[in-house]
């Protein structure tokens, strides 16, 4: 098994396993993490992250498995790389992801699927396309162009200039930045304490902020969404606990629903 999986209090850890190969993502490897996303889905867990095992979070794809003049690039994209990335923006629970090491082309996309990242401060992050005459993928361009500007996106894409993880964090293309050593605690800290959060409401914010990213939303329709996720949020059981605690003076004990 390349991809590992466990589930503790709520928590699901997705391992990227192939440390020999910086995790660089073949077929089986993508069969096996869509599989753990499932698998995660299905246990109902209130939040989830993604880390890699060995010198690397993900080298993306495996270009030992390439055939360049003989393959359909786009197929293999739409059928592999695109259905893994949706499947990560769209996981019903908040998510995060650790980043060491090498991050870069699908492993890129991978990891600003998720909607949290935290990243070593030696990481080397980026678009390495132009070395080798190919078009970023796996939702890069959204990624840069939201995060970063037109003229940064395009910079990096074409340079293919690698981000250290401090100066990712330090123009936004990530949360936070932090030593190597501490990273994997921190993520799993933090992933921690959001699931034991009001995780219903959660994904309320998620949906939303996902529909002003790609409807380029204004201010007024936000203000509809935003009473809509109100009155949503104000139908489950965490709503009323929480507002019970608030009003007894305790801390609240959210269940996700």
């Amino acid at each position: 098994m390349s991809v590992d999986l466990s589930v503790e209090n709520g928590v699901a850890e997705i391992v990227l396993n192939r440390p020999a190969k910086m995790n660089a993502l073949n077929d089986a490897m993508l069969a096996e993490l869509n599989g753990a996303l499932e698998r995660a889905a299905s246990h109902g867990v209130r939040a989830m992250m993604i880390r890699g095992e060995g010198p690397a979070f993900c080298a993306g794809r495996d270009l030992a498995d390439a055939h360049p003049g003989d393959e359909d690039a786009e197929a293999i994209i739409e059928t592999t790389l695109n259905p893994l990335i949706k499947r990560i923006v769209a996981f019903p629970a908040p998510t995060f992801a650790a980043v060491h090491g090498a991050c870069l082309g699908g492993g890129l996309g991978l990891a600003l699927a998720c909607d949290v990242v935290y990243i070593a401060d030696d990481a080397k992050i980026g678009s390495p396309f132009a070395r080798i005459g190919a078009v970023l993928d796996s939702g890069g361009h959204s990624f840069f162009v939201s995060r970063l500007g037109t003229h940064r996106a395009l910079e990096l894409i074409y340079t293919g200039r690698l981000l250290s993880g401090i100066e990712a964090a330090q123009i936004g293309l990530v949360n936070r930045s932090m030593p190597k050593d501490s990273l994997v605690a921190e993520t799993r800290k933090t992933a921690a304490q959001v699931a034991q959060g009001p995780t219903a409401a959660f994904m309320q914010s998620k949906h939303l902020v996902r529909r002003i990213d790609e409807e380029a939303m204004g201010l007024f329709a936000v203000l509809k969404c935003e009473a809509q996720a109100q009155g949503a949020a104000g139908r489950t059981a965490d709503f009323k606990e929480g507002i019970t605690a608030f009003q007894q003076k305790r801390a609240p004990k959210f269940v996700g629903k």
